[in-house]
């Protein structure tokens, strides 16, 4: 039968089915499967800096790879866990507690790599300068905030939470019940200075990396904020990818993932610059098993079941 003869609406759809078909030679920017690689971060700071950092990350993870990639902003640490969990997410950059929980919920999920300096990260603890607190040497000291407006970043993190807690244990502090009034939650790192610096509260603590990152662009005014007590190391951030990314993406996408990420040295002026974003020279191999001092003491304060 010819072409001509058949009804507009059959000829557009018999054309559309003939126009999709292709050798399959094209350039899609997409997976195999014709897949986008949706990643995400944990917000832990500034939404903006946040964004143009995971946007650098997709743009170079893109060309790289020749795939779609997407930044996929969420709402809080629990929903980075959960939209992980439901295959919403394909690659999360984690804090060290949020890391091991996501992989606890999510059997299959691969741990790809973290920068080189989170196996020895630390938090750090600041007051106000009117609440009259100086500076410490030794973890034990930490009773200076015994008795003080006192507030965490997110109750999910790392080291604006999980870590610090812990320190403040092994001094004998209680956050139950030897701050003034309950602990706060701040969300953030950026949101923890600034409510230490317009006395919200006398005493907070954050991430080290966060802190230095302020007091070098001049975002915090260091006459109203006191640096108190950098804590020992522990292990933090890395990025995780999903069980399902290579049925989504193609057979041994993963370990391409995991390559392109560790390929990321500085070379390129692009490369240089996310680097840079991420407070990090390198992107460095990550080991389980160094988050299992997390998983402990998650497990003792609740946070992982």
């Amino acid at each position: 039968m010819s072409l001509r003869r058949l009804c507009p609406a059959v000829l557009a759809v018999l054309l559309a089915f003939l126009g999709g078909c292709g050798d399959g030679d094209g350039d899609s920017g997409e997976g195999s499967n014709g897949a986008t690689l949706r990643i995400s971060a944990i917000p832990d700071q500034d939404p903006a800096e946040l964004t143009a950092r995971e946007e650098s990350l997709a743009d170079l993870l893109s060309e790289e790879l020749d795939v779609e990639v997407e930044y996929v902003p969420v709402t809080d640490y629990a929903a980075s866990v959960s939209l992980f969990r439901a295959g919403d997410l394909d690659m999360v950059f984690y804090g060290g507690l949020t890391g091991v929980q996501a992989r606890l919920q999510t059997p299959g999920a691969t741990l790809l790599a973290q920068r080189d300096i989170d196996p020895e990260f630390r938090s750090v603890f600041i007051a106000n300068a009117d609440a009259g607190i100086d500076p410490v040497d030794d973890v034990e000291d930490l009773t200076v905030f015994e008795g003080r407006r006192f507030t965490f970043g997110s109750e999910s993190s790392t080291s604006g939470r999980l870590m610090p807690e812990y320190f403040l244990e092994e001094a004998g502090v209680d956050s139950a019940e030897e701050f003034e009034g309950r602990p706060g939650y701040s969300g953030s790192h950026d949101t923890t200075i600034d409510l230490v610096e317009a006395g919200s509260y006398e005493g907070g603590v954050l991430n080290i990396q966060v802190w230095e990152a302020r007091k070098a662009a001049g975002t915090v005014d260091l006459d109203q904020v006191v640096e108190v007590f950098t804590t020992p190391t522990y292990s933090d951030y890395h990025w995780l990818a999903g069980p399902e990314v290579d049925e989504r993406l193609g057979d041994g996408f993963t370990d391409e993932l995991r390559e392109a990420l560790l390929a990321i040295d500085g070379s390129t002026p692009e490369e240089k610059d996310l680097l840079e974003k991420y407070g990090a020279g390198a992107l460095v191999p990550a080991d389980v098993d160094s988050y299992d001092r997390i998983e402990e003491i998650g497990r003792k304060l609740g946070l992982v079941s």
